[in-house]
């Protein structure tokens, strides 16, 4: 886990809700419980600042920082696409985009692409993408304005279930996913008695459910979040999701009490 990544993966999990802030010295005490030193927690924030995700203040001899809109905006996002799955029945409709970005902005364009993805967009050839969720105004709020960026949207539908089956084979690996969303399984699955037992106190509690967030943030890249009838028989990924859900929670007292005491500075323990 990236020092960068623990930093927004504190405030996104547990210090916006202490309304949005931290001490410095806080954020130190809980990144060493990564082994992450006071130096480098220092080299973080500071960038963190001058990219816009973080302001900073005085309070007496300390600095605390803060988050700024744009940092509430994207754990926001974040926090909508790790753990929430789109319900009731699909209507059928395609949501597409087709772009276009000059061939001197291919950073630009690996942006625009990141970003498809996270929407739970995919390929179905170079630059056309698709997914079964109208997410177009969230691309257009990032990219719309870009005078480099083209965005060409449609909505529409396929001649019928086997088409449509036939685009989400072309446009995601389901089954690398899926034999990915079983592994998660298979490790995360045996640890629930643990869990629930409460058997994981204070900073035992906070790193593994740090770990087990890193672990599966990464799913949202991959996974768009298809409708069960285009999903492949025996989806695991649903089971997975439900695993993160219960395991996130279970050690959530254990985990949020941790931080709680060491933001207020009472001595926490392990």
């Amino acid at each position: 886990m990236k020092a960068r990544s623990l930093v927004f993966d504190l405030f996104g999990d547990y210090l916006r809700y202490r309304g949005g802030e931290a001490r410095l010295r806080t954020l130190t005490t809980l990144m060493g419980c990564f082994d992450v030193p006071e130096a480098t927690v220092r080299v973080v924030v500071t960038r963190l600042r001058k990219e816009g995700w973080l302001e900073s203040r005085r309070d007496g001899r300390e600095t605390t920082y803060l988050l700024t809109d744009a940092a509430w905006l994207l754990l926001d996002e974040g926090r909508s696409r790790i753990f929430d799955r789109a319900a009731g029945p699909w209507d059928g409709q395609w949501h597409m985009v087709i772009y276009s970005v000059p061939e001197t902005e291919r950073a630009l364009r690996e942006q625009l692409r990141k970003k498809l993805s996270w929407l739970g967009f995919g390929p179905l050839s170079a630059s056309v993408w698709l997914s079964p969720h109208d997410r177009i105004a969230q691309l257009r709020a990032d990219f719309g304005e870009l005078p480099t960026v083209r965005l060409d949207a449609f909505h529409a539908r396929s001649e019928g279930v086997a088409s449509d089956r036939d685009m989400a084979d072309r446009a995601w690996d389901l089954a690398g996913l899926d034999r990915d969303y079983a592994a998660m399984l298979a490790e995360y699955r045996p640890r629930l008695d643990r869990y629930r037992s409460g058997e994981l106190l204070g900073q035992d509690a906070l790193v593994e459910r740090m770990r087990l967030m890193h672990y599966y943030r990464r799913f949202p890249f991959r996974d768009p979040d298809l409708p069960p009838e285009l999903l492949p028989a025996g989806w695991t990924g649903r089971a997975a999701h439900e695993v993160f859900l219960e395991a996130h929670g279970q050690l959530r007292t254990a985990a949020e009490g941790f931080v709680d005491a060491v933001a207020e500075g009472v001595g926490a323990t392990r």
